[in-house]
């Protein structure tokens, strides 16, 4: 009898992949006997190189090798080529259509998520807006699962074990946390204006948090000449904030500092999803967007997300529509001390 062999497709941003983590890796052990591949692109291959010993992962590299219908095809032939028995499109947009069409027409079982766009256009609605709770992300993915005959039920903490990943990884500056120190986590920025605290407000956490916590290390994260500016800014001005872009080198080594941090400061981003894949408590700030789109981190509560209720939030689901206002105050009017009150609370517990 042919060995069951799923093919799990994802192209996306990193924090929409990292959201399959808990699902894969709980699919993986729930059903020990099948294969399960992931293809995605190629920054995704730490994610589940290691989550099972019966997951193994395919990058595909959409703008060059596989670039249009023609690399598309050559791309169905390297995948048909590994007689997978069922598809899961996790993802649903014309790249993944076309793969799924070409498997339709083969002895495959196929299914494809749905993105519950009805309900997602009700809570970004302008006028009528229905705030109501939309399926997260995670169940989305149990459903794809669940269609191809293989219902799961989620168990997944960290990818790391309960004391957290290997700290002597890391360079000499950050390999020892001491006992007495309160290690924060701050991702300031996101993809879109509506989804970044502005810098300045940012800046007046920074320093509230290290008045109140002298033994405090704040480490920065994020890449990008943008976070690169402010960052050098900080660090000068405050030597209990560490850059983690210039001490770091891979994602699995930001992946292993994240599951040593008391708590994560995060906007509604890829960093909010990185730090929950290590069971560590993400504070959450939400401007253009909301939790109710079914994007909260996995684990996380909602009782530390930081938002203010306003007739025109949430105005997108991934935040990059302009702001109808024209001052984004879903974020501008978010105070400081919203945001360090969050962080006490879970440093207290």
């Amino acid at each position: 009898m042919k060995k069951e062999h799923i093919l799990v497709i994802r192209f996306s941003a990193m924090g929409d992949v990292a959201m399959m983590v808990p699902v894969i890796y709980s699919l993986a052990h729930q059903y020990p006997d099948i294969r399960i591949t992931v293809l995605s692109r190629a920054f995704a291959r730490s994610f589940f190189e290691d989550l099972a010993p019966n997951v193994g992962f395919m990058a595909a590299d959409l703008k060059n090798e596989y670039r249009g219908i023609k690399g598309l095809n050559a791309l169905y032939r390297r995948l048909a080529a590994k007689q997978f028995t069922a598809i899961a499109d996790l993802h649903s947009v014309l790249r993944s259509n076309y793969l799924r069409m070409r498997f339709n027409l083969g002895s495959y079982r196929v299914a494809h998520i749905d993105k519950h766009r009805k309900g997602r256009r009700l809570i970004t609605s302008a006028s009528h807006k229905e705030l109501v709770q939309q399926p997260t992300s995670f169940q989305n993915y149990l459903d794809v699962f669940a269609k191809l005959g293989y219902p799961v039920d989620i168990q997944f903490k960290s990818v790391f074990p309960e004391e957290g990943g290997n700290l002597n990884m890391l360079p000499a500056g950050i390999c020892v946390k001491k006992s007495f120190e309160q290690w924060i986590g701050i991702a300031p920025f996101a993809a879109h204006e509506g989804k970044t605290y502005p810098p300045r407000l940012m800046h007046q956490v920074i320093e509230q948090i290290i008045d109140k916590y002298p033994k405090v290390r704040i480490f920065l994260f994020g890449r990008g000449e943008q976070e690169n500016q402010y960052f050098t800014e900080w660090c000068q001005q405050h030597s209990a904030c560490v850059n983690v872009g210039g001490q770091l080198e891979s994602m699995h080594q930001e992946l292993i500092l994240m599951s040593h941090l008391d708590v994560m400061v995060s906007m509604d981003s890829s960093n909010m999803h990185l730090a929950s894949l290590t069971a560590t408590p993400v504070v959450s700030v939400w401007g253009a967007t909301h939790p109710y789109a079914g994007f909260m981190g996995w684990g996380q509560s909602e009782e530390n997300a930081v938002q203010i209720p306003l007739d025109c939030r949430p105005c997108s689901i991934f935040g990059q529509k302009p702001c109808l206002r024209g001052d984004y105050a879903c974020m501008n009017n978010i105070a400081p001390e919203a945001i360090v009150e969050k962080v006490e609370k879970i440093l207290k517990h």
